[in-house]
């Protein structure tokens, strides 16, 4: 899994992919172009921070075509349409397909840079999200089934004694199992532990 941000142009143009990946190179940004929507979703892989820049008109593949695709896919790299033909419907069909935003060749390249720049801070937090909720589901996944069936009383708002009895195990084991689900989850409180368990998509019984 790739975390370093780059920006993909996608356009069947060639002179509007160099300039883009001039001026984008020219402020430090990571790029990489791509002739057309199945170029990028060729080499797209894992990529989880950056945001993709496509052109609406190309042969194949569309520009549209390929916001459905990555729509499909779940790719969770934000999407800004460039094109040179634009009209309000086909802006309106990209902003509801889940473009972040559609600009008009010539684009204002001080305008774009700020889109992209916001792209790049959504990415960031989407990444840090997933990251966060792959933690949550490897500390779960350590749980024994005991301590999970605790896990989940406790989620439920059950008291240890109602647990015990609950399970037909005893209060000193309820014990021991609820401080390993509060060691392995690394949570510091029961409250903690709720939220950790809520973010996983856990719900209470």
């Amino acid at each position: 899994m790739n975390d370093t941000p780059v920006i993909h142009i996608v356009d069947d143009d060639r002179a509007a992919r160099e300039g883009l990946g001039f001026l984008l190179s020219s402020l430090g940004l990571t790029i990489a172009s791509h002739a057309s929507a199945a170029d990028l979703l060729a080499t797209l892989g894992n990529q989880i921070v950056g945001c993709i820049l496509a052109d609406v008109r190309m042969p194949g593949m569309t520009g549209l075509d390929l916001l459905d695709e990555l729509g499909r896919r779940d790719c969770p790299l934000p999407v800004i349409m460039i094109t040179g033909h634009g009209d309000v419907p086909m802006a309106v069909r990209a902003m509801r397909a889940g473009a972040m935003d559609f600009f008009e060749k010539p684009v204002n390249g001080m305008a774009l840079v700020e889109r992209i720049n916001e792209a790049l801070r959504v990415s960031g937090e989407r990444a840090q999200s997933l990251g966060e909720r792959a933690q949550l589901t490897r500390r779960i996944e350590s749980l024994t089934a005991r301590e999970a069936e605790v896990a989940r009383a406790v989620l439920a708002g059950r008291q240890n004694k109602q647990i015990a009895h609950d399970l037909g195990i005893s209060l000193k084991t309820v014990e021991n199992h609820r401080h390993n689900v509060m060691d392995k989850m690394q949570a510091s409180s029961a409250a903690d532990l709720v939220r950790r368990l809520v973010a996983a998509g856990w719900q209470a019984d």
